[in-house]
């Protein structure tokens, strides 16, 4: 009985006389944080509506589909026909137009407004304009020029607008571009009546922008006169 009493401790002490684990220092922490693996990211979703095409196809199904194609054609829609992930369908794509461009080929195969689609090399533009044109133009005037920046750097823009900051009525013009399918029309100003425009998917196809947003800066190529005209216009408005 003696030793047993002798043998007791009271609760606080035999806890504090357990061992405790040592605190991991914060460096050593911070290290296995550094070490952990990430977490791999999901796999990209693959269309299911087409069979896959097998890869050796795959380039050769891309050419197929873009040689018919009348207008560019997206990498979203190509990824769905080739039943493959878009990066990969972006991939060969990528891939196809260096080979192009590497073999010289008459043809290129560029991203252009939205989509992929095969053009002819600039390299060989005056040999394509003899069979095409035989020495004959179609080209815009320049006042149709003029017009047509207007629209695309201040879009959407009204015909009075265009024509304030012209300095000349652009009525036949602005007609002009409609009818090639440059510009067209996108409802009505807010704050009267006329009507808005904006230029098409066909003008970025025939000026070689993927958007808006590749159009150049605009200030460096605008004569004087013409930023006083659009100075004065935009202090009336």
């Amino acid at each position: 009985m003696n030793e047993e009493i002798a043998q007791w401790r009271p609760p606080e002490q035999v806890k504090a006389d357990q061992p405790v684990d040592e605190p991991v220092e914060a460096d050593e922490y911070s290290q296995a944080l550094v070490e952990a693996p990430e977490p791999a990211p999901p796999p990209e979703p693959v269309p299911d509506k087409f069979e896959a095409v097998p890869d050796e196809d795959l380039a050769g199904a891309l050419e197929a589909v873009v040689t018919v194609a009348a207008e560019p054609v997206s990498e979203e829609m190509l990824a769905a026909l080739m039943g493959r992930p878009v990066s990969q369908v972006r991939h060969a794509l990528t891939t196809l137009a260096a080979e192009y461009t590497g073999d010289r080929r008459g043809f290129d195969l560029r991203r252009t407004s939205g989509g992929w689609r095969l053009y002819t090399r600039g390299d060989y533009a005056a040999y394509v304009e003899r069979f095409v044109t035989d020495g004959a133009t179609a080209r815009l005037s320049k006042a149709a020029l003029e017009t047509l920046a207007v629209v695309a750097y201040r879009q959407p823009v009204t015909r009075t607008r265009v024509s304030a900051i012209r300095g000349v009525n652009c009525d036949g013009v602005m007609r002009t571009l409609l009818t090639r399918g440059l510009v067209e029309e996108c409802g009505t100003d807010p704050d009267s009546p006329a009507l808005l425009y904006r230029t098409t998917t066909l003008f970025l196809e025939k000026m070689g922008l993927d958007s808006l947003d590749s159009l150049p800066e605009l200030a460096p190529f605008l004569p004087d006169d013409l930023k006083d005209v659009e100075e004065d216009a935009a202090t009336r408005q």
